[in-house]
């Protein structure tokens, strides 16, 4: 019934791109997925040397796919009034530095972790949905200086804005804008796999998992898994 209104939206504005309806346990299940393949790939990178290729690739839609899970929560109508991206940003502040030296242990000063480069692109987001000149100077300025020290540099934060922007308004620009910017991941990953995130989208749309929303999972998963990896490296 969504995915109906969701085309005749579509029809009623003119937009000739459906929008992304996904079940909010099927959004919760991408979730988990991503969760998963960046616990494997971070035992592929740190425990053994990237000798795993596949693991690799998969390991690369990782982030477009947490940032597409956060940017699709965030397009969602009322939820700038809601105050969804302030509390969304106290939760990747505190998990970001609490993840900090263990993440610096095992990978070092720079980059910063991804949870601050998350955190870097929903305040951007905040900013210009706020809008207002010295706002959106001031997201332009953050893009430019942040994204220099976070995990994926601006590459990543232009995926999760691209993200954004299509879910927001779903149409062939942002489209083609969204999917420009995942290719641009390529100066990072030296592969195009995070494209492949696209299609694993489409079919996320098709599907209703009836799975529940666990919403600190995320947040302490991420420093967990990487002080166990640090642990077995210590015990190696």
């Amino acid at each position: 019934m969504a995915r109906t209104l969701a085309r005749k939206a579509s029809a009623a504005t003119g937009r000739a791109v459906e929008r992304l309806v996904i079940a909010d346990g099927t959004l919760e299940a991408l979730k988990w997925l991503g969760m998963i393949l960046m616990a494997l790939d971070h035992v592929n990178k740190l425990l053994l040397g990237e000798s795993n290729m596949v693991l690799f690739d998969l390991g690369r839609m990782v982030m477009p796919l947490f940032g597409f899970v956060l940017m699709y929560n965030l397009a969602r109508p009322g939820a700038l009034a809601a105050g969804v991206h302030v509390r969304v940003m106290r939760r990747l502040l505190v998990f970001g530095a609490l993840s900090a030296p263990v993440f610096i242990a095992l990978v070092g000063w720079w980059p910063l972790n991804i949870l601050f480069m998350l955190l870097l692109s929903t305040g951007i987001v905040w900013l210009i949905e706020r809008g207002g000149g010295m706002r959106i100077a001031l997201a332009v300025l953050a893009f430019v200086l942040v994204g220099a020290v976070v995990e994926y540099w601006w590459f990543g934060v232009l995926a999760c804005l691209g993200a954004w922007a299509y879910c927001r308004s779903p149409t062939p620009t942002y489209l083609a804008t969204w999917a420009l910017a995942l290719a641009l991941l390529w100066v990072v990953n030296r592969n195009l796999a995070a494209l492949a995130m696209l299609p694993l989208l489409w079919g996320a749309t098709q599907i209703d998992v009836p799975l529940a929303r666990r919403r600190w999972v995320f947040y302490a998963f991420y420093p967990v898994h990487l002080a166990v990896i640090w642990l077995a490296l210590r015990l190696t």
